[in-house]
C-alpha cells in the first residue's frame, strides 16, 4: 500500500473501531441516551432532525463566513498599512494585541448588551479570526529579501510599485497561513458568541441547538449539532488548504515538496 493510501486509510480505521468501541461500551454497561447515546442514535437524530439542524448550520456558516471575510479584508488592509506607515504600526498593534489576548467568551455577554444579537455574533467571530490574518500578513511583509529590495531601489520603483510587485507576492505564503487559522477561529468565535446568545434567550445557529439540547437532556441532538460543528470546521480547513495549495503549488518550496 502507498503512502498516501496509508494516509488515507488509517485516520477512517481508527474512526471505525472508536465507534464500534462507543457501540459496544453503551450496550455493554446499558448506558441511557440521556447520559451517553449510542453512534445509532446519534445518526437517527442526525437524520430525524435534518430541517432544524440543517437551518441551524446555515446560520452558523454564515456567520462564520462574514466574520472570515471581515477578518481577512481589514487585516491584510491594515497589515498593509501597518508596513507603509511605521507610525500607524507604532498606534495601533498594540490595541490589536489587546484585542486578541482578550478571551471572547467575556466579551460575548458585553457585546449583547450593547449591540443586537446578530451583530454582536458575528462581530465575536471577526474578534476571533482578525489576528492572525493581521500578523501573518504583517510579518511577510516585513520580511522580505533586503537584497530583492535593493534590487527594486536601483530601477527606481515607487512605493506602490514594491508593495504590489514584491512584498505582497513574498508575503503570500504567510498570508494564506494566517487565513488558514482565521478560518477555524472564525467558527470558534461564532460558536462562542452563539452560546452566549443561547443563555440569554435568543439564538438560531447550532451552537445555541447545543446548549438548547443540553437544557431538555436531548444528548443525541446535542451530539448530532456537534458532530456538525466538526465537519464543518474540517471542511473550512480543507478548502483554505486547497486554495493556499493552488496559489503556491507552481512557485513556493513549501506546495511544490508536497506534490512531489
Amino acid at each position: 500500500m502507498s503512502e498516501r493510501a496509508l494516509r488515507i486509510a488509517l485516520p477512517i480505521l481508527v474512526l471505525v473501531l472508536v465507534l464500534l468501541a462507543w457501540d459496544l461500551v453503551v450496550r455493554a454497561f446499558a448506558i441511557p441516551p440521556y447520559v451517553l447515546p449510542g453512534p445509532g442514535a446519534v445518526f437517527g437524530a442526525l437524520i430525524g432532525d435534518r430541517a432544524l439542524l440543517w437551518n441551524s448550520l446555515l446560520v452558523t456558516l454564515s456567520i462564520t463566513f462574514e466574520g472570515f471575510l471581515l477578518a481577512a479584508v481589514g487585516g491584510v488592509l491594515l497589515a498593509v498599512a501597518f508596513n507603509q506607515w511605521r507610525l500607524v504600526e507604532y498606534s495601533f498593534y498594540p490595541y490589536a494585541v489587546i484585542l486578541q489576548v482578550t478571551p471572547v467568551v467575556a466579551i460575548a455577554p458585553l457585546l449583547l448588551i450593547y449591540l443586537p444579537q446578530p451583530l454582536a455574533v458575528l462581530v465575536c467571530a471577526w474578534i476571533v479570526a482578525f489576528f492572525p490574518v493581521l500578523a501573518n500578513t504583517t510579518l511577510g511583509l516585513n520580511s522580505v529579501d533586503h537584497n530583492l529590495l535593493a534590487l527594486f531601489d536601483l530601477y527606481k520603483a515607487s512605493r506602490w510599485q514594491v508593495l504590489w510587485h514584491l512584498k505582497l507576492p513574498a508575503a503570500l505564503p504567510q498570508m494564506l497561513a494566517g487565513l488558514r487559522i482565521a478560518g477555524g477561529l472564525s467558527l470558534i468565535g461564532a460558536v462562542v458568541a452563539e452560546i452566549a446568545a443561547g443563555s440569554a434567550g435568543a439564538g438560531s445557529g447550532l451552537a445555541y441547538r447545543i446548549a438548547e439540547s443540553g437544557y431538555r437532556l436531548n444528548i443525541s441532538r446535542m451530539f448530532a449539532a456537534l458532530l456538525l460543528l466538526s465537519l464543518a470546521g474540517v471542511a473550512i480547513f480543507f478548502v483554505l488548504s486547497a486554495v493556499s495549495h493552488l496559489a503556491l503549488r507552481r512557485w513556493h518550496e513549501s506546495a511544490v515538496r508536497r506534490e512531489r
